[in-house]
């Protein structure tokens, strides 16, 4: 008795013991913790098999290790066998394949003619389903998997006698609805389609996955079929709406998660600051999140902890791999070759060399991108650190519920910020992340330079009516017809519109909005393909003299040719990474919303962005800058959606006001105080934290939108802060910030002046990307821009909506 109990307390106390151990080599008085939290155990609430499910399929599920299954995958796995939509939007780990398993199987095994569909956003979840599903070995189930790893040998028999699919959206788009005619067995007795992770379809992506939706659903109908659509999601902000606009029908949801979850400690970690090192213009630095996670998954690995890391980028996953191994040589040389990164780009024999090992446990720890956040059903793990807040709290969730997948002990979740306005503002206010609800999801299907490709591409599956317009948003989608009519890309006839082309202009829409072609990136020596770059991000990540890391390797660039599409490179060992900077110039080109105060305007609209990478920044690992080295590559221009605000001269420049009685001042109403000398730093402070803080807001991260500030901008007439979001058209992400601007800037003011730093440092108004090399910046006037703005925003307004304003391309301050 006294053994068991002993264990019971080791297993119940496992979360904190790991932080502890993480802990103890700190040294004293320099305690990273910003907060603890225990989080309890949840028990499970399994309910009896539904009566309506097959024989076959409920023992092979019980054979399988389901002996009950819980409340939430009866409920849903009924409404969608009852044929409703249904949306199931529970925690990671509770079971959300089985809700879409049970009718699914059960068709094929009722009706040995049925046909059904599975979508993910990654081909690692892809085929980690199709493992799960293959290993049931229910009689006449035939799945097989069609994405871009599939040999072409193979595609033919998956079309042929297939009647499980497994794809992804890229394929579906590419592959199938082109070529509908070759899938008419297939479609014709389409029942299901499965929707997994759907949350993650968000902004631009998101937006072209809607659209793709209806095109599925009206191409399915066409041949006689309508599917029941059975979607997956993380927890969201209400999940009915988010999974309705994604399919344009109404959707059912279940959200009361019935799985048993293991108690969790969360805490949240923030880096201390370096005495002996000093970043860009004397601002003091932090131990990077990186460098931090390193250290923190080596002592898990040491303590027999099975781990992940979770990275923000590539680049970052492969460092932090390298750093955990680097440590562990040094304690225990075989347990460094247990530790490995994980990540996109990878080919795909690597990737799934990868899964096996973590799969196994032949792997204890691995660093990742949030490639892991969606794929392998990785169970049993005690630890998940999160490397920096990942855009959303759905994500991060996501990426902590790794830990403690069994329910079987107690496990740890480690929040390591980045030196970074928004992380720093969420470890020092641990309710924006313990408390808060997680959000909705953004997309915008009529986002009209998403809307034309995609209408393009139905009009050549199947001529165009005005009823099927009705489901691609109506009007709008009315209006950029008849737009791509008058340019004769239609035609109309008495029955519809028509594609006129002879080739499909599928092959030139790119889905996932990364720009294009991937760019290959090649060692030049042997010519053998290392990995891809998004053509978005190659001038960033893979420009001449970039470090770019595969597989734990270095290499140099040294030629990127855009035309080509071709990367060129060299291994070697640098002591030093690269980071890129570029210029920006914005131009209004016409205001949807206005908000006028008094002194200050508020207001969304649309804006044309001409952005350049001129050089790039050589940095130590600590994070000390080594030199600026100049670039000279295309600029590139985009049409995108931003929120924006301007502040009169009087409200800048006047002195300040006493507003509190004798012996006080106050800066509201009479003024910032500012001398003109001091305006565009000011302005530029308040730019760069306000797009650090965006992300709290909507479902975005910072890299997905961009900034630029101006003392005077010739559209606006006026001292002028721009956010605007990253992708053509816009994501949706500016207009939350104009519908949340309020708490949006509270929280912006409140993470400058909270920040312990003198004069600015990245954790409050230093941006990691800003093409002006952070200068000038004012972190005492951008707080005081940002009082006299919230100062009046209160009052009363007066809302324009349509207006317009003509181009211009004026001098402005660079983020």
């Amino acid at each position: 008795m006294s053994v068991g109990c002993a264990k019971l307390r080791f297993v119940a106390n496992q979360g904190r013991r790991l932080l502890d151990r993480v802990l103890a080599g700190v040294p004293a008085g320099e305690s990273p913790l910003t907060h603890t939290e225990e989080q309890p155990a949840r028990p499970a609430q399994p309910v009896a098999w539904p009566s309506w499910a097959p024989e076959p399929v409920v023992s092979a599920l019980v054979e399988r290790g389901v002996a009950q299954p819980w409340r939430h995958q009866v409920e849903a796995a009924t409404q969608a066998w009852s044929g409703s939509h249904v949306v199931v939007a529970t925690g990671t780990a509770s079971g959300k394949s089985l809700a879409y398993q049970l009718p699914v199987l059960s068709a094929l095994t009722v009706d040995p003619r049925a046909t059904a569909l599975y979508l993910s956003p990654t081909k690692a979840l892809g085929a980690d389903q199709l493992r799960s599903v293959t290993g049931l070995g229910v009689s006449g189930v035939r799945a097989a998997s069609f994405d871009g790893d599939t040999p072409m040998a193979e595609r033919d028999w998956v079309r042929a006698h297939a009647n499980w699919v497994f794809s992804n959206p890229d394929m579906l788009h590419r592959g199938v609805l082109p070529n509908h005619a070759r899938w008419i067995r297939f479609l014709r007795r389409l029942s299901y389609v499965v929707v997994d992770e759907c949350h993650t379809y968000r902004g631009v992506f998101g937006s072209h996955v809607a659209l793709l939706l209806r095109r599925l659903r009206r191409v399915a109908q066409r041949y006689g079929a309508d599917p029941v659509f059975v979607l997956a999601s993380a927890t969201v902000a209400d999940p009915a709406a988010s999974a309705s606009a994604l399919l344009g029908a109404d959707v059912v949801a279940v959200t009361e998660d019935g799985s048993p979850r293991a108690g969790r400690t969360v805490a949240l970690w923030e880096p201390p600051l370096l005495d002996d090192l000093e970043g860009e213009n004397g601002a003091p630095v932090r131990r990077s999140a990186g460098a931090e996670t390193a250290r923190i998954l080596a002592e898990l690995v040491v303590e027999g902890a099975r781990s992940l890391a979770f990275v923000r980028s590539r680049v970052g996953a492969e460092l932090t791999a390298l750093g955990a191994r680097r440590v562990l040589a040094e304690v225990d040389p075989s347990l460094a070759a247990r530790v490995a990164a994980y990540r996109g780009g990878y080919l795909p024999e690597e990737r799934r060399a990868l899964e096996r090992a973590v799969s196994s446990g032949e792997l204890l720890g691995v660093a990742t991108t949030n490639a892991l956040e969606l794929g392998v059903d990785i169970v049993g793990l005690d630890a998940v650190v999160v490397a920096g807040f990942p855009g959303t709290l759905a994500s991060f969730w996501q990426q902590a519920g790794r830990a403690g997948r069994t329910g079987d002990s107690d496990a740890l979740v480690v929040f390591v910020a980045r030196d970074d306005p928004l992380d720093t503002y969420l470890v020092h206010n641990p309710s924006a992340v313990l408390d808060k609800p997680v959000e909705a999801t953004v997309l915008d299907p009529t986002n009209p330079y998403v809307l034309e490709p995609q209408l393009a591409c139905a009009a050549a599956e199947l001529p165009l009516t005005p009823e099927s317009l009705a489901s691609f948003g109506g009007d709008a989608a009315l209006a950029v017809v008849e737009d791509m009519t008058a340019r004769r890309v239609l035609r109309r006839r008495p029955n519809g519109w028509y594609w006129t082309s002879h080739d499909r202009p599928h092959g030139d829409v790119d889905i996932r909005g990364s720009g294009g072609e991937q760019v290959v990136v090649v060692e030049a020596d042997s010519g053998r393909m290392l990995g891809t770059v998004d053509p978005g991000s190659a001038c960033w990540q893979v420009h001449s003299g970039a470090v770019y890391l595969h597989q734990g390797e270095s290499y140099v660039v040294d030629e990127l040719d855009l035309d080509a599409g071709l990367a060129m490179v060299h291994a070697e060992k640098p002591d030093w990474t690269t980071t890129a900077r570029d210029t920006k110039d914005i131009s209004v080109v016409r205001v949807l919303e206005k908000r006028v105060y008094d002194g200050v305007t508020v207001c969304l609209g649309e804006v044309e962005v001409t952005s350049q990478v001129v050089g790039y920044l050589r940095k130590r690992p600590s994070g000390q800058v080594i030199d600026s080295v100049p670039l000279s590559l295309p600029a590139q221009t985009l049409v995108t959606r931003a929120v924006w605000y301007t502040v009169s001269a009087e409200l800048l420049g006047t002195e300040p006001v006493d507003t509190a009685g004798p012996g006080t001042s106050g800066s509201a109403p009479g003024g910032a105080g500012l001398t003109p000398a001091r305006v565009p730093g000011a302005l530029h402070a308040a730019e760069h934290a306000a797009i650090g803080l965006l992300p709290l807001f909507a479902t975005c991260d910072r890299w997905d939108i961009g900034g630029v500030s101006t003392a005077l901008h010739q559209d606006t007439g006026e001292a002028t802060v721009f956010v605007h979001d990253g992708h053509p058209g816009g994501a949706g992400f500016a207009d939350r910030g104009f519908n949340a601007v309020v708490p949006w800037l509270v929280a912006t003011r409140e993470a400058i002046a909270a920040c312990a730093c003198p004069a600015g440092c990245p954790s409050c108004v230093q941006s990691p990307k800003c093409g002006n090399g952070n200068d000038p910046l004012d972190k005492a006037g951008g707080v005081a821009v940002l009082d006299v703005v919230l100062g009046v925003v209160g009052e009363r307004r007066h809302d324009v909506r349509h207006g317009h304003v003509g181009h211009d391309r004026s001098a402005a301050t660079k983020p």
